[in-house]
């Protein structure tokens, strides 16, 4: 049944414009990896941004939400010297609509509390807008009223390595199908969550399932991809029954408009 809802998403796709864990907790990973995804195509993911220093190393991906902001993980550290680059498929390819933007302003969440990983997220205002186009779109926001529920299945996504413990890095995008999982299943595995400030989800069925910091977990609401989830942290074991933990974004509507619409 998964595979078939796969298949599906995956046509539907097409189709659509650290912080330390406490000592009695492994160390999560800020810098993981998706295994075993599935391959992307030029423009499926328009909303897709990687952020990045001057210098071209990789900081974490972010998501589009507009022509002029940007989401990302607030662990991250994005200053106002650092890069966003959307409309990148193949780092490799020097496609003509990639875009590199500056970034003007970085605003955390005023609630910001990486102990407890709550409000893990901020938001990056370019120095002008991004150029909209089919391999460069913002990300449908969700209502502080949507509801994702245990058993929602979405998609993550980043970079893949082809295998576990693989150490080339592959140049092109990868989406990987994940199931949200009930919070109280993930404070068994990750007992610093304690309220419903994040979103968790896992992907038994692939052989390792990490994520870049800051990726989207986009879900399917009323047949449009909408931007449910911010990669938080995730277990450095690969594999891992853990889950993977997101920034919930409904909980965080209010200050993102309120963030947009001041500045």
């Amino acid at each position: 049944m998964a595979l078939l809802w796969l298949l599906l998403c995956f046509t539907l796709i097409r189709t659509s414009p650290g912080a330390g864990a406490p000592a009695s907790e492994p160390e999560p990973s800020f810098v993981p990896r998706i295994i075993d995804g599935i391959h992307t195509f030029p423009g499926s993911l328009p909303w897709l941004v990687d952020v990045m220093t001057v210098s071209r190393i990789q900081l974490c991906w972010g998501a589009l939400v507009n022509e002029s902001w940007v989401i990302t993980a607030a662990h991250c550290n994005v200053t106002t010297s650092d890069l966003v680059v959307a409309g990148l498929y193949d780092p490799s390819s020097g496609r003509k609509d990639i875009q590199i933007l500056k970034v003007a302003q970085v605003f955390l969440h005023p609630q910001l509390n990486l102990s407890a990983t709550d409000n893990d997220v901020a938001l990056l205002k370019l120095a002008r807008p991004a150029h909209l186009s089919t391999p460069v779109y913002p990300a449908s926001l969700p209502t502080a009223s949507d509801r994702f529920r245990p058993g929602h299945l979405c998609l993550t996504l980043g970079f893949m390595f082809p295998q576990p413990y693989a150490h080339k890095h592959p140049n092109e995008q990868q989406e990987a199908l994940v199931t949200i999982v009930e919070n109280t299943k993930c404070r068994k595995h990750w007992g610093r969550i304690k309220t419903d400030a994040n979103i968790c989800a896992e992907a038994s069925f692939f052989s390792c399932w990490e994520v870049d910091s800051g990726a989207p977990l986009v879900c399917r609401k009323k047949k449009i991809w909408t931007l449910a989830g911010v990669m938080s942290f995730m277990s450095e074991t690969c594999p891992t029954i853990k889950p993977l933990v997101f920034t919930r974004v409904t909980k965080i509507i209010p200050w993102i408009q309120e963030t947009m619409a001041n500045n």
